[in-house]
């Protein structure tokens, strides 16, 4: 658990974009989370993120074509050797069953539910995600970090 009031939970798309050079907001990503670590800021992440990055980047993108299986393996590596790793713990699924009926979520939202539980356990009050609306919903729980900020 973090407690710590600036850490920050990093949203898959903002790893994809970070690592795919071809990727829209490439730049951007890299820049932030650049900025964070500079800043001594607290970065997580959760095996569902390491699940979901091999999902996008091993399936063809209209940025890329799909890494192949070595490439994703090191990724994974490196990012649990520059990240904290938040595991999936009965307290995630016990959150998570109070969000889908607090929040009134289902279908593909649970995935975004699932890391919001993941925080609220490890005690991560921010999320960095270029996918805003997905998580809006919980913006009473949790701080949202645009990749881009509305404009």
């Amino acid at each position: 658990m973090t407690g710590d009031a600036d850490a920050v939970f990093v949203d898959t798309s903002i790893l994809v974009y970070a690592t795919v050079v071809n990727a829209p907001w490439h730049s951007e990503a890299k820049d932030a989370l650049d900025g964070l670590r500079m800043q001594g800021t607290t970065l997580w992440i959760s095996r569902q993120v390491l699940r979901e990055y091999a999902a996008v980047v091993t399936r063809p993108q209209t940025f890329a074509e799909p890494l192949p299986a070595h490439a994703v393996a090191m990724d994974v590596q490196t990012f649990s050797a520059l990240f904290h790793v938040a595991d999936e713990s009965a307290a995630v699924t016990t959150e998570l069953m109070k969000l889908i009926e607090i929040v009134n979520v289902g279908g593909k939202q649970i995935h975004d539910a699932n890391i919001v539980a993941t925080m609220l356990v490890y005690g991560i009050p921010q999320i960095l995600t270029h996918n805003t609306a997905d998580f809006v919903r919980y913006s009473s729980l949790i701080a949202l970090r645009p990749l881009v900020p509305a404009g």
